[in-house]
């Protein structure tokens, strides 16, 4: 790698980012669609290929995705969350159900068997943690009725991911079923036990955190947060959920300290998030397989709504908020992408990673923008929520 010319590369990102930041406030829409845009400009068969700078935009796109969801959850406390995560196991069973089925009858009209099934159902079901923690944040819906709701789905699913991808990996390659399924376990098991610590190490993390200066705490919590979410994925469990159990563990007026602190650091790398999401996606790979990923994705769209509406009435959201919650689970992304990847190595003939790149564009795109003009946000609740509970939503 070239310093001088990563260092240019970077710069024009970021420039790029900049302007299209600016468009997205000046046309009312969220960012995150011009900012997947600038990828595709960017990335293979882009107008201008960033090569350089790209092993920088990979590391700085996994700090991205960690920093919004250690964000996200400072917004909630252990014992709100956990009780919403029992509430929603039914919400988890119906979003399973609803959601992979598309992918999975997709797999079997298309003729790539019960492999090309199973991995289309992965693709399907998996909602983006990385877009829609932005998207909550940028549209002001942390303190909604309907976000636990929709938060509950989201680690749902990331911890089911400890099953799915393990158990599909080995049975794509024929491999032994039971030495997946040991592995399964021991994530889930991982994940039980960082949930009990985010609730018994709470106040002694915080205290620690928070018992310093500004640079210090930023340093600190930054730092705590990489090093969770890369055990965490060791074992296979994605690291969006162990940043996310490290801001669940913070709490109090320390919890808003930090979180203002790091706001200007996590929203320079989801930019980078966002952007290193499309620049390995070569837009001549997608006109073919574009009808077939049009159709499952609007299929996908349907999943997700009724999904949302689901756990938010469950949450005891109103109409509105159910509403907000189904277009915010539309989005698409990162996990969506990595199923793909599994499917490259052992069945290389099938179409399914083009597939999947225009599955996950569209409807990292279209959430977005649909998760905007999906009701009136309820500040009244959000600031009522806050007042209750500083420096934590409900």
């Amino acid at each position: 790698m070239d310093i001088d010319l990563a260092l240019l590369e970077l710069g024009i990102i970021l420039v790029l980012l900049g302007f299209a930041g600016g468009i997205a406030r000046r046309v009312g829409i969220p960012a995150i669609p011009l900012y997947l845009l600038v990828g595709l400009v960017l990335g293979v068969g882009g107008f201008l290929p960033i090569d350089d700078a790209a092993e920088f935009i990979e590391v700085g796109s996994e700090l991205g995705v960690i920093l919004l969801l250690l964000g996200l959850g400072m917004e909630f406390s252990p014992d709100e969350f956990m009780s919403s995560l029992k509430r929603h196991r039914s919400s988890g069973i119906v979003d399973a159900v609803l959601s992979a089925t598309p992918g999975a009858a997709a797999g079997f009209i298309l003729g790539m068997g019960w492999q090309g099934a199973l991995v289309l159902a992965g693709i399907t079901w998996i909602s983006s943690s990385g877009i829609i923690a932005r998207m909550l944040t940028d549209l002001g819906r942390l303190g909604n009725r309907e976000t636990p709701a929709i938060l509950s789905v989201l680690v749902i699913e990331d911890i089911a991911m400890a099953v799915y991808l393990p158990v599909t990996a080995v049975l794509l390659v024929g491999g032994e079923w039971w030495l997946a399924l040991i592995g399964a376990a021991v994530a889930l098991l991982a994940v039980a036990l960082a949930l009990l610590a985010s609730r018994t190490v709470g106040n002694r993390l915080t205290r620690i955190l928070g018992r310093a200066g500004r640079e210090q705490v930023v340093i600190r919590t930054v730092g705590v947060a990489v090093l969770v979410a890369s055990l965490a994925e060791l074992i296979h469990v994605s690291s969006a959920v162990g940043a996310f159990l490290v801001g669940l563990s913070l709490n109090g007026s320390t919890a808003t300290k930090i979180a203002e602190l790091i706001a200007p650091l996590r929203d320079l790398f989801a930019a980078m998030f966002f952007v290193g999401f499309t620049l390995a996606i070569d837009p001549a790979t997608l006109w073919p397989i574009l009808p077939a990923a049009l159709i499952l994705a609007l299929f996908g769209i349907g999943s997700k709504y009724l999904v949302g509406r689901y756990a938010a009435r469950v949450e005891g959201a109103s109409r509105a908020g159910q509403t907000r919650a189904g277009t915010a689970l539309i989005a698409r992304g990162e996990f969506s992408i990595v199923i793909a990847g599994l499917a490259v190595v052992s069945m290389p003939e099938l179409p399914i990673s083009p597939l999947a790149s225009a599955y996950v564009l569209l409807l990292a795109v279209i959430g977005p923008v649909l998760a905007r003009y999906s009701g009136q946000n309820s500040r009244m609740s959000s600031l009522r929520s806050r007042l209750r509970r500083p420096g934590k939503a409900t």
